[in-house]
């Protein structure tokens, strides 16, 4: 899942619901200079942040495809890559309020839930 919008929007504290509705453990932390944090659960999350890479090069040595593999992935600043059958989560926020507005775009057509 790939999370966009401005700085302080809010992409790392809907990481941290995410992991708390993943049964993660482990405090969820902004991913800047560490690139890829990994929490362990009854499903992996791996919470990945592109804001400080500057090549596609260097998207290589993060492990994405094998991180998949392992359970969910989100990624912060992900407007920056643009992975086939990615869900992208656009995070807006509303004014000087604590509110904003998620649109939910892009995904597999046949995602299945249960």
């Amino acid at each position: 899942m790939l999370l966009a919008g401005p700085l302080g929007a809010g992409k790392t504290t809907f990481v941290r619901g995410l992991a708390a509705g993943l049964g993660c453990r482990g405090d969820v932390a902004s991913p800047t200079f560490q690139l890829v944090r990994v929490y362990e659960g009854p499903l992996q999350l791996a919470h990945v942040d592109l804001y400080r890479l500057e090549t596609a090069s260097e998207l290589e040595g993060l492990g994405l495809e094998e991180l998949l593999d392992e359970g969910v992935v989100a990624i912060e600043w992900g407007d920056r890559i643009d992975p086939e059958g990615a869900a992208r989560i656009l995070i807006e926020p509303l004014g000087e309020t604590d509110s904003r507005r998620l649109r939910l775009e892009g995904g597999r057509p046949d995602w299945s839930w249960s």
